[in-house]
């Protein structure tokens, strides 16, 4: 955009943010009538963009009537502006350097978590760009970006004063539908996979359980069911807390598996320590669960402990 045309829509944009700050509240048409000239699309640009960032509010269900949710006297409408003209916007940045655009023509895996992370903010806010607002949440976060999704609203917006509650939403629903679509790549992975052993069993433990491996706070139980060919059916969770005998009780881990007409199962827990080596409690678990498969008829393959990226197969242990 050209000086000329800078100066143009600042001064487009300044006369319909004074027509916005002489009232408490305001309707979009009669906003329109007195800045005249001004397009409809640029009126109601601005408006959303006011109520992203959470200085207007609206007071109907039709959008017509909104009112300052900020001090309107104490708004900075010139500051304002000049965010909207000078850089603090996305859409004002060189298109090679757009985060979008780039996405568009490299693919989102090409992109640096900064840059996802405007993606889902959108917009700005004044002296602060979505861009630089994702650059402060990844550098925070850089060594601990797992715990994003545990992050509140306040925290965020402590962080970045351009995450407002809208943009908080769409960075929460971002990560969940890329849990969701890591979980259906995963069950379509597990119907190609065979627990031939210890080594296979790690394997599909460290992919499929690695949010219980890095994340979990508490330890939990869990029960893979396999069919006739060794191939994974479904995985259980069998009990959240520390393990006990009292907890992982032989029936609460076999009922899945008779519903699930089960070849054979085997068992995963983690230890949030960090450190996969078995406990006194563990072996005592698997012995007791070993002796319950024998009953049912469903055999016990493995108990595996994950914990970090590590992982350690009972049965192996106990081999050495």
């Amino acid at each position: 955009m050209n000086e000329l045309s800078d100066v143009r829509r600042k001064k487009l944009i300044t006369q319909v943010v004074e027509t916005l700050v002489s009232e408490d509240q305001f309707s979009v048409s009669n906003v329109q009538l007195q800045v005249g000239a001004i397009s409809r699309q640029m009126v109601w640009n601005i408006v959303r963009d006011l109520e992203i960032e959470e200085l207007i509010e609206k007071l109907d269900a039709d959008r017509s009537m909104y009112r300052w949710k900020a001090n309107r006297h104490l708004f900075a409408a010139q500051d304002w502006v000049d965010s909207r003209v000078h850089g603090t916007q996305l859409n004002q940045a060189p298109q090679e350097e757009r985060p979008r655009e780039r996405l568009r023509q490299l693919g989102a895996g090409k992109l640096r978590t900064a840059e996802l992370i405007a993606i889902l903010i959108r917009s700005g806010r004044a002296g602060e760009s979505a861009l630089q607002a994702g650059e402060k949440i990844a550098n925070r976060l850089q060594d601990r970006l797992e715990s994003l999704p545990d992050l509140g609203l306040p925290e965020l917006k402590r962080i970045a004063k351009s995450v407002s509650e809208p943009a908080y939403c769409q960075i929460m629903a971002g990560i969940e539908l890329g849990r969701r679509v890591a979980e259906a790549a995963d069950a379509l992975l597990r119907k190609k996979i065979k627990i031939t052993g210890p080594a296979s069993a790690i394997d599909y433990c460290l992919r499929t359980f690695s949010r219980l491996a890095r994340d979990a706070k508490q330890e939990e139980f869990h029960m893979v069911t396999l069919d006739t060919k060794n191939q994974p059916i479904a995985n259980h969770q069998i009990t959240v807390g520390t393990l006990k005998n009292s907890l992982v009780h032989p029936r609460e881990v076999f009922r899945p598996a008779i519903r699930d007409a089960a070849a054979s199962i085997f068992v995963v827990h983690n230890h949030p320590s960090g450190d996969p080596t078995p406990s006194d409690a563990d072996l005592m678990i698997t012995q007791r669960l070993e002796s319950a498969a024998e009953i049912v008829g469903i055999p016990l393959l493995d108990h595996i402990i994950v914990a970090g990226d590590a992982a350690i197969s009972i049965q192996e242990w106990r081999n050495r």
